[in-house]
């Protein structure tokens, strides 16, 4: 019982935040500089009666409040407006593009963590070697490296000097979208391996230097019996950090989706900035926040599933 209420605690937590967020969210509208229905209307002549028009269409003229509240029950249903550049349903627009960030974000997610966890492991391992300095030096040069400048390397040497990648496009085949989407990916998982990497060994180190260790070598463990015991203990800190490490890798394709002139959420949520499309704007900065309150929720969940001194916390 205690655990479910502690279950019960996480849940409500999350759907406090995320009403919070969507009210933030929705706020974007009046924090934009200007006239609401001016931003609106865009490059448009602003007559007067176009103004009182859009302020009717999309609800201005009613108090902040009640606006708030037709949004969010919008929201809670797929109604999220809208476009004011296309004209089409917000929630279209966001069907369009949202497959290919999904795609992205997990093959970036996959290379950053096969890449990232066992590179850790090893340095973990050699802790104090040649080997050992060379990739913490590494992990030090990824994290410091914007996703947008990886980009442009990449993009430099392997597609335009090289030819071995696509310059642009996202392919027809699943291959060939593969293909394309490999260069973009290794950008956006530079920076992620790299933590990856810190994590994974600084919690590889504490498990090696625990007396359980040295207890089991002294039994006279096998070397793989002694590995699959810490190796287990290590991967709950890395499980956790890696599943609130792919949601902020979800939200932060904008610059590498705009490098390779991908048509994903990103370039859409840098798009609708400059034409000032409002309702596309506070719609992807919903998703990404959502998609984040929900990793955490589920980082909360998973620890409580593999870490027995979190359950036995949440039952007391």
């Amino acid at each position: 019982m205690r655990l479910a209420a502690s279950i019960g605690r996480r849940l409500v937590a999350t759907a406090t935040l995320l009403l919070a967020l969507s009210f933030l969210v929705f706020s974007l509208l009046y924090l934009a500089p200007g006239d609401v229905a001016r931003n609106l209307l865009g490059a448009r002549p602003a007559s007067p009666e176009s103004l009182a028009a859009i302020r009717e269409k999309f609800g201005l003229d009613q108090p902040f409040l009640t606006q708030y509240w037709h949004w969010l029950s919008g929201a809670l249903t797929g109604d999220l407006g809208e476009s004011v550049r296309s004209g089409s349903q917000v929630t279209d627009v966001l069907g369009q593009r949202v497959g290919l960030t999904l795609q992205l974000t997990v093959l970036a997610f996959v290379i950053a963590l096969g890449v990232g966890a066992p590179a850790g492991i090893r340095a973990a391992r050699r802790h104090g070697s040649v080997q050992d300095k060379t990739i913490v030096s590494l992990a030090v040069v990824g994290v410091a490296a914007p996703g947008f400048a990886v980009g442009l390397v990449l993009l430099y040497v392997f597609a335009v000097m090289l030819g071995w990648f696509p310059v642009y496009g996202t392919g027809d085949t699943p291959l060939d979208r593969l293909w394309h989407l490999a260069l973009p990916a290794v950008a956006l998982a530079a920076g992620l391996a790299a933590l990856v990497v810190k994590v994974t060994r600084t919690a590889v180190l504490r498990e090696l230097e625990s007396d359980y260790v040295t207890f089991a070598r002294a039994r006279g463990l096998t070397p793989r019996a002694v590995a699959r015991l810490y190796l287990t203990n290590a991967a709950i800190p890395v499980l956790t950090s890696a599943g609130l490490l792919l949601a902020f890798l979800f939200g932060g394709t904008i610059l590498v989706e705009t490098t390779f002139s991908l048509p994903g959420l990103g370039s859409l949520l840098a798009e609708s900035i400059t034409f000032k499309d409002i309702p596309v704007v506070q719609a992807v900065t919903l998703v990404v926040a959502v998609v984040i309150s929900l990793a955490a929720l589920a980082v909360d969940l998973l620890t409580l599933a593999v870490d027995p001194r979190v359950r036995r916390a949440g039952l007391t």
